[in-house]
């Protein structure tokens, strides 16, 4: 066992469940609320997302998408526990410290804890590419898409990598996949373009 697998079991092993205080609330109310009032009143993780993809899928707006985007990764990033949520911060700090093989250990940590935290397979997933690691990293977003279809971080991961591996007809439908769930991302259009067009070429 790791010196860091030591430290980080030790510290789990000490850490209290930190408990929030609800705010104040607010007597004013707002005669139209805001879209992101309305999911906060939502009463689980799922039905806010469920409610945050379904206006991801209608906006056509692209900087309007992008803000909707960013609470569902926020959504994501909340994992239920102080525990996981700091271990996450500690693989994050890692990764800007350039120390990757603490940040993995930590994930591998993040994932024995909490096997259905999507999160934590996302961020091994990004940490293995980013190490060069791409059949462990396409192995973690196959577990993310088991556990949330609709991820659209990982759909784009794999399509980026299947590309790269010159299986352009499998990339093209991991990012019709990803358009299908995220439609107004220009990025994803202009690489389904781009590989539509490769396609269609190599068959003239």
């Amino acid at each position: 066992m790791s010196a860091m697998r030591i430290f980080v079991t030790t510290i789990l092993a000490c850490l209290a469940t930190l408990t929030v205080s609800p705010g104040a609330d607010n007597s004013l109310r707002a005669a139209e609320p805001s879209p992101q009032a309305e999911t906060a009143n939502l009463t689980t993780p799922k039905q806010r997302l469920d409610s945050l993809f379904a206006d991801l899928k209608k906006e056509r707006d692209e900087a309007r998408a992008r803000q909707v985007a960013e609470r569902i990764r926020l959504e994501w990033q909340e994992s239920g526990s102080a525990t996981v949520n700091l271990l996450m911060q500690w693989a994050d700090k890692a990764i800007t410290d350039d120390k990757q093989p603490v940040a993995l250990d930590i994930l591998d940590q993040v994932i024995v804890l909490a096997p259905n935290y999507v999160e934590g397979w996302n961020r091994r997933a990004t940490l293995h590419y980013q190490m060069g690691n791409y059949r462990k990293s396409m192995s973690d977003i196959n577990r993310v898409l088991a556990i949330e279809p609709r991820h659209f971080g990982a759909l784009a991961g794999m399509a980026t990598m299947l590309a790269a591996a010159g299986k352009d007809e499998l990339a093209m439908r991991a990012w019709q996949q990803f358009l299908d769930i995220y439609p107004s991302d220009r990025k994803a259009q202009e690489q389904l373009g781009e590989l539509a067009e490769k396609l269609a070429g190599s068959r003239t």
